[in-house]
Protein backbone atom coordinates (compact mmCIF):
# COMPACT_ATOMS: atom_id res chain seq x y z
CA UNK A 1 0.00 0.00 0.00
CA UNK A 2 1.45 3.44 -0.83
CA UNK A 3 1.95 5.90 1.98
CA UNK A 4 -1.08 8.01 1.14
CA UNK A 5 -3.52 5.43 2.50
CA UNK A 6 -1.81 4.62 5.77
CA UNK A 7 -2.27 8.04 7.35
CA UNK A 8 -4.53 6.27 9.84
CA UNK A 9 -4.48 2.62 10.88
CA UNK A 10 -6.43 0.68 13.52
CA UNK A 11 -6.72 -2.90 14.80
CA UNK A 12 -10.54 -2.82 14.72
CA UNK A 13 -12.94 -1.21 12.25
CA UNK A 14 -13.61 2.35 13.44
CA UNK A 15 -16.44 3.51 11.18
CA UNK A 16 -19.43 5.01 12.98
CA UNK A 17 -21.47 5.94 9.91
CA UNK A 18 -23.21 3.24 7.89
CA UNK A 19 -21.41 0.56 5.88
CA UNK A 20 -22.76 1.17 2.38
CA UNK A 21 -20.45 -1.15 0.43
CA UNK A 22 -18.45 -4.33 1.13
CA UNK A 23 -16.06 -5.92 -1.36
CA UNK A 24 -13.43 -8.66 -1.24
CA UNK A 25 -10.78 -8.36 -3.94
CA UNK A 26 -9.03 -11.10 -5.91
CA UNK A 27 -6.22 -11.23 -3.32
CA UNK A 28 -8.66 -11.79 -0.45
CA UNK A 29 -8.44 -8.28 1.02
CA UNK A 30 -11.61 -6.57 2.17
CA UNK A 31 -12.68 -3.04 1.29
CA UNK A 32 -15.41 -1.27 3.24
CA UNK A 33 -17.19 1.85 2.02
CA UNK A 34 -18.87 4.11 4.54
CA UNK A 35 -21.73 6.57 4.53
CA UNK A 36 -19.49 9.60 5.11
CA UNK A 37 -16.04 8.48 6.33
CA UNK A 38 -14.42 7.21 3.13
CA UNK A 39 -12.91 3.76 2.64
CA UNK A 40 -11.26 1.19 4.91
CA UNK A 41 -8.90 -1.52 3.60
CA UNK A 42 -8.46 -4.71 5.65
CA UNK A 43 -5.60 -7.10 4.87
CA UNK A 44 -6.47 -9.57 7.62
CA UNK A 45 -4.27 -7.79 10.18
CA UNK A 46 -5.22 -4.12 10.42
CA UNK A 47 -7.55 -1.52 8.95
CA UNK A 48 -6.15 1.31 6.85
CA UNK A 49 -8.29 4.29 5.89
CA UNK A 50 -8.44 6.84 3.13
CA UNK A 51 -10.72 9.78 2.56
CA UNK A 52 -10.97 12.93 0.47
CA UNK A 53 -7.81 14.06 2.30
CA UNK A 54 -6.00 11.22 0.53
CA UNK A 55 -7.53 11.91 -2.88
CA UNK A 56 -10.99 10.30 -2.89
CA UNK A 57 -13.56 12.33 -4.80
CA UNK A 58 -16.11 12.00 -1.97
CA UNK A 59 -16.37 10.27 1.42
CA UNK A 60 -19.73 8.59 0.70
CA UNK A 61 -18.93 5.24 -0.95
CA UNK A 62 -21.81 3.63 -2.78
CA UNK A 63 -20.11 0.74 -4.60
CA UNK A 64 -16.73 -1.02 -4.85
CA UNK A 65 -15.50 -3.11 -7.80
CA UNK A 66 -12.26 -4.52 -9.21
CA UNK A 67 -11.16 -4.40 -12.84
CA UNK A 68 -9.16 -7.01 -14.74
CA UNK A 69 -5.91 -5.22 -13.83
CA UNK A 70 -6.59 -5.45 -10.10
CA UNK A 71 -7.45 -1.78 -9.70
CA UNK A 72 -10.23 -0.96 -7.22
CA UNK A 73 -13.04 1.33 -8.37
CA UNK A 74 -15.24 3.30 -5.97
CA UNK A 75 -18.57 4.80 -6.93
CA UNK A 76 -18.95 7.81 -4.64
CA UNK A 77 -21.66 10.43 -4.14
CA UNK A 78 -19.62 12.69 -6.43
CA UNK A 79 -17.74 10.92 -9.19
CA UNK A 80 -15.71 7.74 -9.49
CA UNK A 81 -12.36 7.11 -7.79
CA UNK A 82 -9.85 4.43 -8.81
CA UNK A 83 -7.18 3.01 -6.54
CA UNK A 84 -4.01 1.60 -8.05
CA UNK A 85 -1.24 0.23 -5.82
CA UNK A 86 1.44 1.99 -7.87
CA UNK A 87 -0.14 5.36 -8.57
CA UNK A 88 -2.61 5.81 -5.70
CA UNK A 89 -6.01 7.41 -6.32
CA UNK A 90 -7.27 8.82 -9.63
CA UNK A 91 -10.64 10.56 -9.89
CA UNK A 92 -13.11 10.68 -12.75
CA UNK A 93 -15.76 13.34 -12.26
CA UNK A 94 -18.84 12.40 -14.25
CA UNK A 95 -19.02 14.48 -17.44
CA UNK A 96 -22.73 15.21 -17.35
CA UNK A 97 -22.14 17.91 -19.98
CA UNK A 98 -21.06 15.23 -22.48
CA UNK A 99 -23.59 12.43 -21.94
CA UNK A 100 -24.13 9.41 -24.17
CA UNK A 101 -27.66 8.71 -25.32
CA UNK A 102 -26.74 5.61 -27.35
CA UNK A 103 -25.49 3.11 -24.78
CA UNK A 104 -24.25 0.81 -27.56
CA UNK A 105 -21.52 3.34 -28.38
CA UNK A 106 -19.86 2.50 -25.05
CA UNK A 107 -18.15 -0.56 -23.58
CA UNK A 108 -17.32 -1.98 -20.19
CA UNK A 109 -18.47 -4.18 -17.32
CA UNK A 110 -17.99 -1.57 -14.59
CA UNK A 111 -21.18 0.32 -13.73
CA UNK A 112 -21.41 3.17 -11.21
CA UNK A 113 -24.00 5.41 -9.64
CA UNK A 114 -21.92 8.42 -8.78
CA UNK A 115 -24.27 11.23 -7.84
CA UNK A 116 -26.13 11.85 -11.10
CA UNK A 117 -29.93 11.96 -11.26
CA UNK A 118 -30.72 11.00 -14.85
CA UNK A 119 -28.21 8.38 -15.87
CA UNK A 120 -25.44 5.97 -14.93
CA UNK A 121 -21.68 5.81 -15.42
CA UNK A 122 -20.03 2.97 -17.31
CA UNK A 123 -16.35 2.14 -17.68
CA UNK A 124 -14.17 -0.35 -19.53
CA UNK A 125 -11.33 0.28 -17.07
CA UNK A 126 -10.06 3.23 -19.11
CA UNK A 127 -12.82 5.62 -20.20
CA UNK A 128 -15.78 6.55 -18.00
CA UNK A 129 -18.97 7.42 -19.89
CA UNK A 130 -22.18 8.93 -18.53
CA UNK A 131 -25.24 7.23 -20.08
CA UNK A 132 -28.65 8.90 -20.07
CA UNK A 133 -31.75 6.86 -19.19
CA UNK A 134 -34.58 6.78 -21.73
CA UNK A 135 -37.43 8.06 -19.55
CA UNK A 136 -40.88 6.45 -19.50
CA UNK A 137 -43.27 8.35 -21.75
CA UNK A 138 -45.92 8.83 -19.06
CA UNK A 139 -43.60 9.79 -16.21
CA UNK A 140 -45.00 12.04 -13.52
CA UNK A 141 -43.31 15.33 -12.61
CA UNK A 142 -42.38 13.80 -9.22
CA UNK A 143 -40.43 10.93 -10.80
CA UNK A 144 -36.70 10.84 -10.10
CA UNK A 145 -34.09 8.57 -11.65
CA UNK A 146 -31.19 8.58 -9.25
CA UNK A 147 -29.65 5.08 -9.26
CA UNK A 148 -29.98 3.10 -6.03
CA UNK A 149 -28.68 -0.37 -6.96
CA UNK A 150 -27.24 -2.49 -9.79
CA UNK A 151 -27.39 -6.26 -10.32
CA UNK A 152 -25.81 -8.31 -13.12
CA UNK A 153 -27.75 -11.38 -14.23
CA UNK A 154 -26.01 -14.60 -15.23
CA UNK A 155 -27.17 -14.02 -18.85
CA UNK A 156 -25.13 -10.79 -18.90
CA UNK A 157 -28.08 -8.44 -18.59
CA UNK A 158 -27.57 -5.49 -16.25
CA UNK A 159 -30.49 -4.48 -14.01
CA UNK A 160 -30.43 -0.89 -12.78
CA UNK A 161 -32.71 0.28 -9.99
CA UNK A 162 -33.69 3.94 -9.79
CA UNK A 163 -36.23 5.48 -7.43
CA UNK A 164 -39.01 5.68 -10.01
CA UNK A 165 -38.25 2.89 -12.50
CA UNK A 166 -36.23 -0.26 -13.12
CA UNK A 167 -34.07 -0.43 -16.26
CA UNK A 168 -32.42 -3.42 -17.91
CA UNK A 169 -29.71 -3.45 -20.58
CA UNK A 170 -28.64 -6.56 -22.48
CA UNK A 171 -25.77 -4.97 -24.42
CA UNK A 172 -28.09 -3.97 -27.24
CA UNK A 173 -31.49 -2.84 -25.94
CA UNK A 174 -32.73 -0.92 -22.89
CA UNK A 175 -36.04 -1.92 -21.31
CA UNK A 176 -37.97 0.22 -18.84
CA UNK A 177 -40.16 -1.18 -16.07
CA UNK A 178 -42.36 1.34 -14.28
CA UNK A 179 -45.71 1.10 -12.50
CA UNK A 180 -47.74 -0.32 -15.36
CA UNK A 181 -45.16 -2.90 -16.49
CA UNK A 182 -44.64 -3.99 -12.88
CA UNK A 183 -48.37 -4.57 -12.44
CA UNK A 184 -48.78 -1.93 -9.73
CA UNK A 185 -52.12 -0.47 -8.76
CA UNK A 186 -52.48 3.30 -9.12
CA UNK A 187 -52.16 3.99 -5.41
CA UNK A 188 -48.87 2.05 -5.13
CA UNK A 189 -45.78 4.22 -5.66
CA UNK A 190 -42.42 2.83 -6.70
CA UNK A 191 -39.52 3.89 -4.51
CA UNK A 192 -36.90 1.29 -5.46
CA UNK A 193 -33.83 0.91 -3.23
CA UNK A 194 -32.48 -2.52 -4.23
CA UNK A 195 -32.54 -5.12 -7.01
CA UNK A 196 -31.27 -8.68 -7.39
CA UNK A 197 -31.17 -10.89 -10.47
CA UNK A 198 -30.91 -14.33 -8.82
CA UNK A 199 -29.50 -17.64 -10.08
CA UNK A 200 -32.99 -18.84 -11.08
CA UNK A 201 -33.60 -15.89 -13.39
CA UNK A 202 -35.97 -14.12 -11.00
CA UNK A 203 -35.77 -10.36 -10.46
CA UNK A 204 -36.31 -9.15 -6.89
CA UNK A 205 -37.11 -5.45 -6.46
CA UNK A 206 -36.88 -3.94 -2.99
CA UNK A 207 -38.88 -0.79 -2.28
CA UNK A 208 -38.95 1.79 0.48
CA UNK A 209 -42.66 1.57 1.31
CA UNK A 210 -44.39 -1.12 -0.76
CA UNK A 211 -42.00 -3.96 0.06
CA UNK A 212 -40.59 -6.54 -2.35
CA UNK A 213 -41.78 -7.05 -5.90
CA UNK A 214 -40.94 -10.36 -7.60
CA UNK A 215 -40.66 -10.46 -11.39
CA UNK A 216 -40.64 -13.90 -13.02
CA UNK A 217 -40.72 -13.73 -16.80
CA UNK A 218 -43.58 -11.45 -17.77
CA UNK A 219 -45.34 -11.76 -14.40
CA UNK A 220 -44.76 -9.44 -11.43
CA UNK A 221 -46.32 -9.83 -7.99
CA UNK A 222 -45.98 -7.96 -4.72
CA UNK A 223 -44.09 -10.63 -2.80
CA UNK A 224 -44.45 -8.83 0.56
CA UNK A 225 -48.23 -8.65 0.11
CA UNK A 226 -48.48 -12.31 -0.91
CA UNK A 227 -46.60 -13.29 2.25
CA UNK A 228 -48.78 -10.99 4.43
CA UNK A 229 -45.77 -8.84 5.32
CA UNK A 230 -47.40 -5.47 4.62
CA UNK A 231 -49.12 -4.17 7.74
CA UNK A 232 -52.91 -3.66 7.26
CA UNK A 233 -52.52 -0.03 8.38
CA UNK A 234 -49.31 0.59 6.45
CA UNK A 235 -49.02 4.00 4.81
CA UNK A 236 -46.85 2.33 2.11
CA UNK A 237 -44.35 5.15 2.13
CA UNK A 238 -41.21 5.99 4.09
CA UNK A 239 -42.86 5.93 7.52
CA UNK A 240 -41.52 3.50 10.10
CA UNK A 241 -42.98 0.00 9.89
CA UNK A 242 -44.24 -2.38 12.54
CA UNK A 243 -42.23 -5.48 13.59
CA UNK A 244 -42.80 -8.51 11.39
CA UNK A 245 -43.20 -6.50 8.18
CA UNK A 246 -41.09 -6.37 5.01
CA UNK A 247 -41.80 -2.90 3.63
CA UNK A 248 -38.47 -1.03 3.43
CA UNK A 249 -35.94 -3.24 1.65
CA UNK A 250 -32.58 -1.54 1.07
CA UNK A 251 -30.52 -4.68 0.32
CA UNK A 252 -31.06 -8.06 -1.40
CA UNK A 253 -28.54 -10.87 -1.96
CA UNK A 254 -28.51 -14.61 -2.67
CA UNK A 255 -26.43 -17.12 -0.72
CA UNK A 256 -24.67 -20.24 -2.02
CA UNK A 257 -27.70 -22.45 -1.28
CA UNK A 258 -30.02 -20.21 -3.31
CA UNK A 259 -31.70 -18.59 -0.31
CA UNK A 260 -32.61 -14.95 -0.94
CA UNK A 261 -31.79 -12.49 1.85
CA UNK A 262 -33.51 -9.15 2.40
CA UNK A 263 -32.24 -6.31 4.58
CA UNK A 264 -35.14 -4.22 5.90
CA UNK A 265 -34.63 -0.72 7.28
CA UNK A 266 -36.89 -1.30 10.30
CA UNK A 267 -37.17 -5.06 10.89
CA UNK A 268 -33.71 -6.59 10.38
CA UNK A 269 -32.79 -9.45 8.04
CA UNK A 270 -35.06 -11.94 6.31
CA UNK A 271 -34.14 -15.24 4.64
CA UNK A 272 -36.39 -16.85 2.02
CA UNK A 273 -35.63 -20.49 1.19
CA UNK A 274 -38.27 -20.81 -1.52
CA UNK A 275 -41.02 -21.72 0.94
CA UNK A 276 -40.43 -20.15 4.34
CA UNK A 277 -39.43 -16.65 5.38
CA UNK A 278 -37.35 -16.34 8.56
CA UNK A 279 -36.81 -12.99 10.29
CA UNK A 280 -33.57 -12.34 12.21
CA UNK A 281 -32.62 -9.43 14.40
CA UNK A 282 -29.04 -8.21 13.99
CA UNK A 283 -27.08 -6.71 16.87
CA UNK A 284 -28.46 -5.77 20.26
CA UNK A 285 -31.57 -3.75 21.09
CA UNK A 286 -29.64 -0.46 21.00
CA UNK A 287 -28.25 -0.93 17.49
CA UNK A 288 -29.97 0.17 14.31
CA UNK A 289 -31.74 -2.68 12.47
CA UNK A 290 -31.09 -1.02 9.11
CA UNK A 291 -28.98 -3.03 6.68
CA UNK A 292 -27.32 -0.89 4.00
CA UNK A 293 -25.73 -3.78 2.12
CA UNK A 294 -25.56 -7.59 2.00
CA UNK A 295 -22.45 -9.13 0.42
CA UNK A 296 -21.39 -12.71 -0.33
CA UNK A 297 -17.62 -12.95 -0.02
CA UNK A 298 -15.11 -15.27 -1.75
CA UNK A 299 -15.73 -18.01 0.84
CA UNK A 300 -19.51 -17.63 0.51
CA UNK A 301 -19.91 -15.92 3.88
CA UNK A 302 -22.93 -13.63 4.02
CA UNK A 303 -21.84 -10.24 5.37
CA UNK A 304 -24.27 -7.55 6.47
CA UNK A 305 -23.19 -3.89 6.53
CA UNK A 306 -25.24 -1.93 9.02
CA UNK A 307 -26.29 1.72 9.40
CA UNK A 308 -24.44 1.97 12.71
CA UNK A 309 -21.07 1.14 11.11
CA UNK A 310 -20.90 -2.51 12.17
CA UNK A 311 -20.51 -5.61 10.00
CA UNK A 312 -22.08 -8.97 10.87
CA UNK A 313 -21.66 -12.46 9.45
CA UNK A 314 -24.40 -15.07 9.47
CA UNK A 315 -22.90 -18.32 10.79
CA UNK A 316 -25.84 -20.52 9.79
CA UNK A 317 -27.78 -19.88 12.98
CA UNK A 318 -27.13 -16.38 14.31
CA UNK A 319 -25.34 -13.17 13.39
CA UNK A 320 -21.88 -12.57 14.80
CA UNK A 321 -20.21 -9.18 14.84
CA UNK A 322 -16.96 -9.04 12.87
CA UNK A 323 -13.85 -6.89 13.16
Amino acid sequence: MPELVVASKTETLKFTSGIRAIFQDSKGNYWFGSQNEGVSFYDGKSFKYFTTNDGLSNNQIRSIQEDTNGRIWFGTARGVSVYDKKSGVTNYLTKTSEPKYDWNETNGDLWFYAGEEDGISRSDGMDVNYLIFPKPKNKSPASTYGVTDISKAKDGKVWIATYSALFSYDGNKIDIFENEKLNLEENKVLHIRSVLADSKGRIWIGNNGIGVLLKEGETTINFSEKKNLIHPKSTRNGNKSEPGTLEHVFAIEEDLEGNVWFGDRDTGAWKYDGKTLTNYSIGDKTSSPMTWTIYRDNKNNMLFGMADGNIYRFNGKVFEKLF
